[in-house]
């Protein structure tokens, strides 16, 4: 006698599902309709992403660039299925802000998103998620990766550099003029 098997579409979630969501303590994602739950990052994570939240914040919000997203912001990158991601920081230019929703996560893919790299995440993992904001349109991508104390830096038009400990992350043409060392935000 067959056992009946369980419809795959079952265990498919769609981004309005996931703004209900609440595992206290952990993290969420959407990947292809799929929920990721994840620890959240450690604290050296949180207090390099606060250190650059704080410096690109405080280049963009005076000349009035754009928003800035703090970590663990939801964007809407994929629809049928949904993959909602959220990077460790994000901008957005001012000609697009007005394309944000009232409610729920922003279906487009910001500018400039940032990763900082977890020591649990695998090369895999992070490789994909590069992936997956490049298709979506992100322009400017920063990877850090304080274990290595390295950041790459990766574009839209499929340039990739790396940037060592003594260098400098650069806005480049997504917030011309921004710059920052890169040992700062991992001191």
């Amino acid at each position: 006698m067959s056992m009946p098997h369980a419809d795959a579409s079952q265990d498919m979630m769609t981004a309005d599902e996931l703004e209900r969501v609440s595992i206290p303590g952990k993290s969420t994602e959407l990947i292809r309709g799929r929920l990721i739950v994840r620890e959240p990052p450690g604290t050296l994570h949180g207090r390099a992403a606060a250190k650059l939240a704080h410096l690109v914040g405080a280049f963009v919000w005076p000349r009035q660039l754009g928003d800035v997203f703090a970590q663990d912001t939801g964007f809407k990158i994929e629809s049928n299925p949904d993959t909602v991601r959220a990077p460790d920081l994000a901008f957005l230019a001012r000609d697009r802000t007005s394309q944000l929703p009232p409610r729920g996560y922003a279906p487009l893919a910001p500018d400039l998103i940032v990763e900082i790299v977890s020591p649990d995440d695998s090369a895999s993992e992070v490789l994909s998620k590069i992936a997956a904001w490049l298709e979506a349109g992100v322009r400017l991508e920063w990877v850090i990766d304080p274990r290595r104390s390295v950041a790459q830096v990766y574009r839209g038009d499929g340039s990739i550099s790396l940037i060592a400990a003594d260098g400098l992350l650069d806005g480049e043409d997504v917030l011309p003029g921004f710059t920052c060392a890169l040992a700062e935000i991992l001191a």
